[in-house]
């Protein structure tokens, strides 16, 4: 990280972090597991800890963590804004948005247990931008996805906000915020600020007639549809033996106590909608769907995730850590650093050397 910064400056951290490819040769470069869930809570941890120890000559500020270290972001940020003057408001607002849309809005059967916020700053200690890491867990399958966020990429926070989701195989999703949603969100919107009364209506129509098709059957994927070859010039669409709504997907009683909020206050933006208290990921499931159906504005079911050994790794593989040869590397990094402060740059320009001499080996 010194190296990093130094070479490129803190906001070039905040681009390899929110990297998924790089992220994961960096956990694997301090030793740590080689593609399980661990990586992502281990090298947060290390982030977190090497910027406590060196915040003023990183110019990094890492909050957040897994579980309960989560849980205590905002009150990190708060104390990042008091000691910075950062407008620490505004941080938390993207914090909490941040973990909304990746727990309710983007619903992909992954239950968020990790957020790392992590924020540069400049040479005047003013907040430069930052970069968020999540991580859910789907108990079911055993398997966790990794959602990378970086404010420079971020032009809105509900039109593909994501840099990157990893994840070991697609999911069943239900995603309110792909591009192509736009429709879906703008029909959720005009029925928050409606009266409760005409939407519960609604609702309990969808919810009857969920219940009466559902029966006995248990749900499984949802509509599919394909398209045949362009010869053909025919929309075939596949029905599966069952679909993926059911009754529950619809609670009037979830939407009767968030209808009354939004209706006295009406959310300005989708935003403002994702940051409603109590609007959980099942109340917002039903406004979508119940929006579908009356303005007949699709909801996206597109998977935004995407497909992702210097020292071995702590759980022996692909084999246990080369102690010698990893306290060698930090020997030799740490002297390159000491030496650069005294004005001596040949270890540095030894390791850019190497840098364009691996490029051109490679390529």
């Amino acid at each position: 990280m010194e190296h990093i910064v130094a070479e490129f400056g803190p906001l070039e951290m905040l681009r390899r972090l929110s990297d998924p490819w790089w992220f994961q040769a960096f956990g694997c470069a301090l030793g740590f597991d080689w593609h399980s869930s661990g990586v992502t809570t281990t090298v947060c941890g290390a982030l977190k800890e090497a910027c406590r120890r060196r915040q003023n000559e990183l110019g990094l500020v890492v909050c957040g963590g897994k579980g309960a270290a989560s849980r205590r972001t905002p009150d990190e940020l708060r104390a990042v804004g008091e000691a910075t003057g950062a407008d620490a408001r505004e941080l938390v607002r993207i914090s909490r948005l941040v973990a909304r849309i990746d727990n309710n809005a983007l619903q992909d059967g992954y239950q968020l247990y990790h957020h790392t916020f992590v924020l540069a700053f400049d040479d005047r200690q003013r907040p430069a931008g930052w970069a968020v890491v999540q991580q859910g867990m789907n108990p079911d399958e055993r398997l966790a996805r990794r959602y990378h966020w970086l404010s420079e990429s971020v032009a809105s926070f509900v039109r593909d906000p994501h840099q990157a989701v990893v994840a070991a195989r697609p999911a069943a999703a239900l995603n309110l915020v792909a591009a192509e949603g736009e429709s879906n969100r703008s029909a959720m919107l005009e029925l928050a600020s409606q009266q409760p009364d005409q939407l519960l209506r609604e609702a309990e129509r969808l919810r009857i007639a969920l219940e009466k098709a559902q029966g006995s059957q248990k749900p499984q994927r949802p509509l599919e549809k394909s398209l045949l070859p362009e010869a053909d010039d025919v929309s075939h669409l596949v029905l599966p033996r069952n679909h993926g709504l059911t009754a529950d997907d619809v609670n009037p009683r979830l939407l009767r106590k968030i209808a009354l909020r939004t209706y006295e206050e009406p959310p300005q933006d989708f935003e403002q909608l994702l940051l409603q208290p109590g609007l959980g990921a099942a109340a917002l499931r039903s406004l979508a769907l119940v929006a579908e159906l009356i303005y007949n504005a699709p909801a996206s079911r597109r998977d935004p995730a995407l497909y992702a050994f210097a020292h071995g790794g702590k759980d022996g593989y692909p084999y246990r850590v080369a102690r010698q040869r990893y306290d060698h590397t930090i020997a030799v990094l740490e002297d390159a650093l000491r030496r650069a402060r005294v004005g001596e740059t040949v270890r540095l320009d030894a390791l850019r050397r190497l840098s364009r001499w691996i490029d051109r080996s490679t390529t």
